[in-house]
């Protein structure tokens, strides 16, 4: 009798799992200490991307003609070096020919021709919701590249969402010292990693368009 009371009061593991599940789902990583931050970069994976998956805001119309969207003259700045073009002009094609089709500022294609390159970038990043560093050996190298990436945090100096590293053929190691406030997406699969950059860029359009009509209300 006392072997079949506990065999009754033995929890189910499917409610073990949903239990574990609505913990994990309920942490919140922008509150994660300095040895959460460690897991984080060793697994490769961003801030921003997380958020996502863990408190996924409403759906909102980004393309509406009131929308703060289009207040600035582009969505996402491309910041990388020469030679890594042929993997941005693939990153570029997509976003672009996602349903929202995000505008992107890629500077061998949209800067004015004989204008400053330090024009070019200042108003690239100032004209910019979001702006992805593709950090690669090539840009650990260029310094146009740092130069880029030191406006925008100079931008955002804070984590928003409006940074958004990503890793590639660098080791963590090598991971610049001014973005280690900033999780980075670590691109192992290609594909995985432009639909992150994605979601990443959404999430941001979306909480301005949102915060923007609290703010009406």
């Amino acid at each position: 009798a006392g072997w079949f009371r506990r065999l009754l009061h033995k929890p189910k593991s499917s409610s073990v799992e949903s239990l574990k599940s609505s913990n994990s789902a309920s942490s919140s990583p922008s509150s994660s200490s300095s040895s959460s931050a460690k897991s984080s970069r060793s697994s490769g994976t961003s801030l921003a991307t997380s958020s996502i998956s863990l408190s996924p805001v409403s759906a909102v119309d980004i393309s509406t003609s009131d929308s703060p969207r289009w207040d600035k003259s582009y969505d996402v700045c491309i910041c990388h070096s020469e030679e890594d073009m042929e993997l941005v002009e693939e990153l570029v094609s997509y976003l672009e020919g996602q349903p929202e089709s995000f505008r992107c500022f890629l500077q061998l294609r949209d800067a004015v021709a004989g204008s400053a390159v330090v024009t070019e970038l200042c108003d690239a990043v100032q004209n910019s919701h979001c702006w992805v560093m593709l950090i690669t050996p090539g840009f650990l190298q260029d310094p146009w590249c740092r130069y880029q990436m030191h406006q925008a945090l100079a931008e955002a100096p804070m984590a928003n969402g409006r940074t958004i590293p990503v890793l590639k053929d660098v080791d963590r190691k090598d991971y610049p010292r001014e973005l280690w406030n900033i999780y980075y997406i670590y691109m192992a699969l290609k594909e995985k990693s432009f639909r992150q950059i994605r979601d990443t860029v959404m999430r941001y359009l979306q909480e301005l368009c949102k915060s923007s009509t609290k703010r009406m209300e």
